[in-house]
């Protein structure tokens, strides 16, 4: 299994920035797909979730509006849309593929927002 995450960087505030997550050893189109981050010295928070077909999303109060999570399991991908960013998104990124007993982690992808 393995999961590439791409799309991190600085921007400034109000600002946006699109994550990838680009998965190969496992049968993407039947994983739901969540994306998380940590911050220095918080915990990890679960950001966004998607459903293994694409029907369902979730999103955390906090970027609620301003996130958009999606996939293509034609192309084994998925993706973090992040708009209207604050500071307080800084943190490292996390996709992450989970059905039953099986769990995988990207490697995550640092995001700063920051003028």
């Amino acid at each position: 299994v393995q999961l590439v995450e791409s799309g991190g960087g600085l921007v400034q505030p109000g600002g946006s920035l699109r994550l990838s997550c680009a998965a190969s050893g496992f049968t993407f189109s039947s994983y739901g797909m969540r994306w998380h981050r940590q911050a220095p010295g918080k915990e990890r928070e679960l950001v966004a979730s998607i459903s293994s077909s694409g029907g369902s999303k979730n999103y955390a109060d906090s970027v609620k509006g301003r996130f958009t999570i999606s996939r293509d399991n034609a192309k084994n991908t998925g993706a973090l849309q992040m708009n209207s960013l604050k500071p307080e998104d800084t943190a490292v990124y996390y996709c992450n593929f989970g059905r039953g007993g099986y769990d995988y982690w990207g490697q995550g992808t640092q995001v700063t927002v920051s003028s």
